[in-house]
């Protein structure tokens, strides 16, 4: 048995506590839980008990050797401001890993046959927009706007999972998990952010797998633009860029205003100066924190993990012994395949 120092950490974390806040509730001392935590001893059955209880988890999911444990230690692509407080993000990063390891536990004991997947390419041979582009044609996407990106990414084998994160400064954050992507975003967004966060994340998962670049955010930036806007398709959509017709290509590209814009701008279609413009029009409506007619865009809801409990539970597997199958203990809140399905809520 190995690594259970890795994986009591980053549940800790993933639930926002402290080592304090550990031992009061499993009530054990610091030094033992440092203890733990640093591979130097193993807890007894009891402590294991009460550790899965105060994590949520299942004590088998406490003391199996997890595959993925070694990748416990990477950073997550994560679409965040540069001014997110460092705390906040490695809380989330934690929370990804924990689901990561819950979603391969399962997966043990699950097959899931995608129906396409998600390719990868070495971002030194090739640009993000030609990985955008290649990605629409191997998922055979019609040309124009993207509808349901949430189901295209399913079909591709990739797990989607949504919280409140209590932030705006973060919108989303992925890995991968064996042969699968998993992902993490923020429910709270408007749509249209939301759809460019899933198609940024996309862009990592297919250009920064295990390959370091200098700017992985610009390149995630350029392929989220030409996946969801191909400049071939969307120039001649873009004239005249005035505010009224911005708002128009809104309701049909299923990005904001202020995405389509930046396209324009990437593609000579306008001045720096007419971005200044732009931005101060926005700024004076109150437009830039809250756009217009986000309530018109179709929802992007992921299906896919209640589709997965819900065929368990066609298979004669009751909530428990899904529970038990993906390591949560039977009351936790954080498990995504009970039933009913709740909104994930950061803590």
């Amino acid at each position: 048995m190995s690594g259970i120092g890795d994986v009591l950490e980053t549940l800790r974390r993933a639930r926002g506590l402290t080592q304090a806040d550990l031992c009061a509730e499993a009530e054990i001392t610091q030094a033992a839980l440092s203890r733990y935590e640093n591979d130097q001893r193993m807890p007894d059955d009891d402590v294991l008990g009460r550790l899965a209880q105060a994590l949520g988890v299942s004590t088998r999911f406490l003391t199996r050797d997890h595959a993925v444990r070694g990748a416990l230690a990477v950073d997550a692509h994560m679409r965040r401001q540069r001014t997110t407080k460092a705390s906040a993000w490695r809380k989330l990063e934690a929370r990804l890993n924990a689901y990561r390891l819950h979603v391969s536990v399962l997966f043990e004991d699950v097959s899931m046959r995608a129906e396409q997947s998600v390719p990868t390419f070495d971002p030194i041979d090739t640009t993000p927009a030609q990985a955008a582009l290649m990605v629409r044609a191997q998922w055979r996407l019609p040309v124009g706007p993207v509808r349901h990106l949430v189901r295209w990414l399913e079909a591709a084998g990739c797990v989607i999972l949504e919280e409140d994160f209590g932030t705006s400064r973060i919108d989303g954050l992925s890995q991968w998990i064996g042969d699968h992507p998993v992902l993490l975003v923020n429910a709270a967004v408007p749509v249209d952010r939301k759809r460019l966060t899933l198609a940024h994340e996309l862009g990592h998962l297919v250009l920064h797998n295990g390959i370091a670049t200098e700017d992985p955010e610009r390149e995630a930036n350029e392929f989220a633009a030409e996946f969801l806007m191909p400049a071939h398709v969307i120039k001649p959509d873009l004239h005249p860029v005035t505010l009224g017709h911005l708002r128009d290509l809104k309701r049909v590209w299923g990005v904001s205003m202020q995405a389509l814009f930046e396209r324009a701008y990437s593609l000579k279609q306008v001045s720096a100066t007419d971005r200044t413009s732009f931005y101060k029009s926005m700024n004076a409506r109150g437009w830039k924190t809250k756009e217009p007619d986000g309530d018109l865009l179709a929802p992007e809801l992921p299906q896919l993990i209640t589709a997965i409990g819900d065929s368990l539970r066609a298979k004669g597997l009751t909530d428990g012994e899904i529970a038990e199958l993906a390591g949560f203990s039977e009351d936790s809140e954080d498990n995504p395949f009970a039933r009913p399905m709740r909104r994930l809520q950061a803590v």
